[in-house]
C-alpha cells in the first residue's frame, strides 16, 4: 500500500512509519507540485489539512485522509468534494493543552509577569500569591480535549463547569450545560476557556453582548478557533477594564497582520497558535492503529461528520 504524507516535517513521518510499519511505501513531501504529483498513486493520505485541501482543489482524492490536525477547516470549504473518509487528529492533545491553560492560569494568579515589569524596575513586589483552589472555570467545548483539561483542572482544586451544544452529564465537569446557555454561564466564571471547533454556530459568539456579561476581571483565553470571537469587541471589554486580560492562540488571520489591535490591547498575550502541537510520534500511532481498522473494514477514530464540521 502506499501513502502520501503531506506535513513540513514530513522526513519524520516517513521514518516513524517505516520503522513500525516497513511494508508501507511512503510518498512524503511539502512541496504542493510534489504532492499532486505522488497523490495519484496512493488511496491514503496522511497530512496537513492546508496541504491537502490543495491536492483535493486540483481533483485528486483519496479513500481515507487523516488530518493531523485536531481541526480539519481547510477541508470542508465548499468547492472540495466530501466523498471519502475524513478522520482527524484525537487523543494526541489533551495532557499539552492543559499544561497550556495551567500555565496562564498559574500565571494569572501568581501575577508573573507584573512581578517581572517590577523586577526590571527594581521595585519590591511583596503582594502575596493567590491561588487556583476554588477558582470557577467554563470550558466551552466539552469534546475530547475539554474533557482531558478539565481532569487536569479539577486536580488543582477548580470548580470545572461546561458548555457543549447539547447539555449532559459528562464527568469531571460539575455541569454541562447546552451553548445556548453561555450567556447565562459566563457571569460567574472566573476563567473562561474557549475550545470550541469551527462550526456555523461558533462563529462570532464573543460579541461585546456576551463579553459584558463576564464576570468583572474575569481571564478569557481561547485556544478554540478564531473565529469565535469578534476582535474589535474583545480589544474594547480589555481597554474598558472590564476584563482582566485574555490570552489569544487563535486568530482569523494568521499570522495577525502587523496593524491588528490585538499587538498593543491592553493585558492581552498572543501565543502564536503554540498551544498544543502535534506530536509526530503520537500522531503516527494513531494513524497506524487507524490504518489497521481501515484495513479490517472497521471503526477509525476521530471520524468526520462533515455536515457537523468535526
Amino acid at each position: 500500500m502506499q501513502v502520501v504524507v503531506a506535513e513540513h516535517d514530513h522526513p519524520v513521518y516517513a521514518q516513524l512509519i517505516a520503522e513500525q510499519h516497513p511494508q508501507l511505501q511512503v510518498l512524503a513531501s511539502s512541496d504542493p507540485s510534489e504532492l499532486r504529483t505522488m497523490a495519484g498513486q496512493a488511496s491514503v493520505w496522511l497530512g496537513e489539512p492546508d496541504l491537502l485541501a490543495d491536492l483535493l482543489r486540483h481533483g485528486l482524492k483519496p479513500a481515507w485522509l487523516q488530518s493531523t490536525w485536531a481541526g480539519v477547516t481547510p477541508l470542508l470549504a465548499p468547492d472540495l468534494p466530501r466523498d471519502y473518509l475524513l478522520t482527524r487528529a484525537v487523543g494526541i492533545f489533551g495532557q499539552v493543552m492543559a499544561e497550556y491553560v495551567l500555565t496562564y492560569l498559574l500565571n494569572h494568579e501568581r501575577q508573573v509577569l507584573s512581578r517581572l515589569i517590577h523586577q526590571t524596575q527594581r521595585r519590591w513586589d511583596g503582594r502575596p500569591g493567590q491561588s487556583l483552589a476554588g477558582r470557577e472555570v467554563l470550558i466551552v467545548g466539552c469534546g475530547e480535549i475539554g474533557q482531558q483539561v478539565a481532569q487536569y483542572l479539577v486536580g488543582f482544586g477548580l470548580r470545572v463547569r461546561g458548555i457543549a451544544s447539547q447539555a449532559r452529564d459528562q464527568a469531571p465537569f460539575i455541569e454541562v450545560a447546552a451553548l445556548s446557555a453561555v450567556a447565562q454561564w459566563v457571569t460567574q466564571a472566573d476563567y473562561v476557556i474557549n475550545l470550541l471547533p469551527d462550526t456555523p454556530a461558533t462563529h462570532d459568539l464573543y460579541d461585546a453582548a456576551l463579553l459584558a456579561r463576564f464576570k468583572p476581571g474575569a481571564l478569557f483565553i481561547n485556544a478554540g478557533r478564531g473565529v469565535a470571537v469578534v476582535d474589535a469587541d474583545l480589544v474594547q471589554a480589555l481597554e474598558c477594564g472590564h476584563l482582566a486580560g485574555a490570552v489569544i492562540d487563535v486568530c482569523r488571520e494568521e499570522p495577525l497582520p502587523t496593524q491588528h489591535p490585538f499587538w498593543h490591547a491592553p493585558g492581552l498575550i498572543l501565543t502564536g497558535h503554540s498551544s498544543a502541537p502535534t506530536s509526530p510520534v503520537a500522531m503516527v500511532e494513531l494513524f497506524l492503529h487507524n490504518l489497521q481498522g481501515y484495513q479490517a473494514g472497521q471503526g477509525l477514530r476521530g471520524v468526520v461528520n462533515f455536515q457537523r464540521g468535526y
